[in-house]
């Protein structure tokens, strides 16, 4: 029994007889005797990148792809990059790989994967690359960041903004990246009692930043968090050593006080606190109307003194004015004169003073 098979261009057969590789059959018309044996051709278009299998062994072994193919064995600790026509393409996995030539140029970069850390001139066109993300785990630290680089939990170094990749199911690798610019927590809603038994709500702000990455992620999962929490006992230590007059009239050193407490713990978790400012102090409804009447009270009694010191004034300036007139008569008809004036220049009243007969002294008497 006679078998015909057509293979065409950009083909390759492989020929088996009763599950057993016989030869590799190339472009073109093939006819294939098979008395009493089960005959199975695989095809293989060469348009695609290689050609791996079980079979691809056992095929080398009768015949030869040298013209159409690449071949690449790769142990367990090895892999390869594969670049076609001057692009990157893939990562083989360890085994044997026919790569298909295909009129392509092809460059093939061997690769000791004991190293772990996967370094190349072309890292970032390889890390960016979706047919790399299954054999490589790709780290990104951004501008302003810094990274910790664990390798089998062990600490490696801190590594500045750029890529990093490591080998797959080489090493469990760890690269937390913590921002080294300023931050800010809000802390709000802290209830508070006084030393004098006053409930109080208090909203702080505290600026910090990252001055150890090490120390950062190794002394706290979320350095934030536990940042948030120190300022809450920071703040409620201090504000119950003092009565509520004093921290309301020296909120600004109470804050001072609670800064350096904080500013010690903050080191142990690789941070420094720039600032911890208290925004807002709120006073339960009951003790707001109880200050507010006595703010009312305080500033009531503040203009009551303002106006009798006023009245005190006033009074000392017309004893003064008295006893001068009185010490010089003059001056008395001076002042006689102008009530004289103010009052014809509020009316039509002329009036015209003489000397004779005290005309003026019994006009001055008539007004």
């Amino acid at each position: 029994m006679i078998f015909r098979s057509k293979i065409r261009h950009d083909e390759l057969g492989f020929l088996f007889k009763d599950g057993k590789f016989v030869k590799v059959l190339r472009a073109g018309k093939h006819y294939v005797s098979h008395p009493f044996k089960e005959v199975r051709i695989d095809r293989v278009s060469t348009k695609e990148v290689s050609f791996s299998g079980d079979s691809l062994r056992e095929i080398l072994k009768v015949d030869s792809l040298e013209e159409e193919a690449e071949i690449v064995d790769l142990s367990d600790s090895q892999r390869a990059i594969l670049w076609i026509d001057g692009r990157f393409e893939t990562i083989l996995n360890p085994g044997l790989h026919a790569i298909w030539k295909a009129n392509r140029e092809l460059r093939i970069e061997l690769i000791d994967a004991r190293s772990v850390e996967f370094k190349h001139p072309e890292i970032n066109v390889i890390a960016r690359a979706s047919a790399a993300s299954e054999q490589l785990q790709v780290f990104v630290v951004e501008r302003h960041h810094e990274g910790a680089i664990y390798i089998d939990g062990k600490f490696d170094r801190i590594v500045e903004p750029g890529w990093y990749a490591f080998w797959r199911k080489m090493s469990d690798v760890k690269v937390p990246v913590l921002d080294m610019r300023e931050h800010t927590i809000d802390v709000v809603g802290q209830d508070l009692m006084t030393s004098d038994k006053v409930t109080i709500r208090i909203n702080a702000l505290v600026t910090y930043k990252v001055i150890d990455t090490r120390q950062a992620v190794s002394a706290a999962e979320d350095p934030n968090q536990a940042l948030y929490r120190a300022t809450q006992m920071a703040l409620r230590g201090i504000v119950s050593q003092h009565e509520l007059d004093e921290f309301l009239a020296n909120k600004e050193q109470i804050a001072d006080e609670s800064l350096k407490i904080l500013r010690a713990r903050a080191a142990e978790l690789g941070l420094t606190v720039v600032d911890l400012g208290v925004r807002d102090i709120i006073l339960p409804g009951d003790m707001r109307d109880l200050m507010n009447r006595v703010i009312e009270a305080k500033k009531a009694a503040e203009a009551n003194l303002i106006a009798r010191r006023e009245e005190t004034a006033a009074m000392r300036s017309q004893a003064n004015t008295a006893k001068l007139l009185d010490a010089h008569p003059t001056l008395m008809r001076l002042r006689e004169l102008e009530v004289l004036e103010k009052v014809a220049s509020s009316s039509n009243l002329k009036v015209v003073l003489g000397d004779k007969d005290g005309l003026s002294d019994r006009l001055t008497r008539l007004v």
